[in-house]
């Protein structure tokens, strides 16, 4: 699964919101220095969709705001 994602850094509470059609605005609780706000998406964003860290990767965006978000769904 693809999603499109705007990063708002150094906000107070991380926290997902939906914003609909597979974008969401994603509230990162720390700077958006030396990728620290990239790993903490990556973090905030396995808890709320319940996938395991490894399964998701930034497919574009890295030093931007906007990011493109692949999420991988492991079926056993």
């Amino acid at each position: 699964m693809r999603i499109e994602v705007t990063v708002r850094p150094n906000a107070r509470v991380a926290r997902v919101v939906s914003c609909g059609d597979g974008e969401y605005r994603v509230d990162v609780d720390v700077p958006a220095l030396h990728g620290r706000a990239n790993e903490r998406l990556l973090e905030i964003l396995a808890e709320h969709f319940q996938v395991r860290r490894w399964q998701i990767q930034i497919l574009r965006g890295t030093m931007s705001r906007e990011k493109l978000i692949e999420i991988s769904h492991i079926v056993v």
